[in-house]
């Protein structure tokens, strides 16, 4: 039994006749009545009852009907398989990036990804969550991995790391204890990602949080860069909110006047990795995703010996 003999008998169970079945495969009738009948004597059955011009297919038929369908689809399965591996040999993948990745290493996932795949052009696009949201729902990026939360409309997410945001200041009272939200509506506040608004997740996760307990988040300094804001703060024009993986990042260039603390209910900056709900991954992005899930894991493992709580003038106070 051969994958051309099934293909041969569902034509026939769809037109009807050899003579169609053939014209539709392009072929000549013989070939195909000659196929289907080395079929029957392998089997020791008739498929077909040939009545007039066309033919009937026999209970015999009927019964292989969906097995030579699954048959044909596992086939095609399994040669659509070696083509998404051949296609790592070329080509271009683009990828979606929270504006803030590269304070996470990114060019690392980048240089693991070429050094495995040379011959595949790497696009990164390192746009604000909402921005790589949108592209993604409307297909015009594969894969994104961006900032929660985020509209999920049409969309499939999975969380893949979480590093803690705190609260930074040049004021050494305001850090002696986890930051209320309250205290943090009443700071004057510096916040990046300005075009975005509120609909960037940080924003957005700070002022969820505010409206449950009645008070508004109203910066009185908005940026677009991180490092921009905590310069700022370290001159002592406000306050900020950024996450720890950004201070570790940063190390010696965050001003020594500045200290930080947690907020008493921690806020999470959570990374997620999200694709059209029910696409088909290439092999380009899928590969794409695992290498940037190992390089975030050991970033995490890294996160764990920075201290939750910074005094200003950089001494390191107990992670509470």
């Amino acid at each position: 039994m051969t994958l051309q003999q099934l293909r041969y008998v569902l034509a026939a169970l769809e037109h009807g006749s050899f003579s169609a079945a053939a014209e539709a495969l392009h072929m000549a009738q013989p070939s195909l009545s000659e196929q289907v009948r080395a079929l029957e004597a392998e089997l020791g059955v008739s498929l077909f009852e040939r009545v007039g011009r066309g033919v009937v297919p026999t209970a015999a038929a009927q019964a292989l009907r969906p097995h030579a369908q699954d048959a044909l689809e596992a086939a095609e399965a399994a040669r659509a398989s070696v083509v998404e591996v051949r296609e790592l040999r070329g080509g271009t993948a683009a990828f979606g990036l929270w504006s803030h990745s590269h304070y996470y290493g990114t060019t690392d996932i980048a240089a693991e990804f070429r050094h495995r795949h040379p011959e595949v052009r790497l696009r990164l696009l390192g746009q604000n969550s909402a921005e790589v949201t949108e592209q993604v729902r409307m297909g015009n990026l594969e894969l994104g991995i961006i900032a929660l939360p985020i509209d999920d409309a049409g969309l499939d997410v999975r969380p893949i790391f979480r590093d803690e945001l705190v609260y930074i200041s040049v004021e050494e009272e305001l850090l002696r204890e986890p930051v209320t939200i309250e205290r943090v509506a009443e700071a004057a506040l510096i916040l990046p990602d300005a075009v975005w608004g509120p609909r960037d997740p940080v924003r957005r996760q700070l002022a969820e949080r505010a409206q449950l307990a009645g008070v508004t988040i109203d910066p009185v300094l908005d940026v677009e860069d991180e490092e921009a804001a905590l310069d700022l703060a370290g001159r002592g024009l406000g306050a900020t909110v950024t996450s720890r993986g950004v201070l570790l990042h940063l190390g010696r260039r965050v001003s020594r006047r500045l200290g930080w603390a947690p907020f008493e209910e921690p806020l999470l900056d959570t990374m997620a990795v999200i694709t059209r709900r029910g696409a088909r991954l290439s092999p380009a992005a899928r590969e794409f995703s695992e290498i940037a899930e190992t390089h975030l894991s050991e970033v995490a493992t890294r996160l764990d010996d920075l201290s939750i709580r910074r005094s200003p003038g950089g001494s390191t106070a107990d992670r509470g």
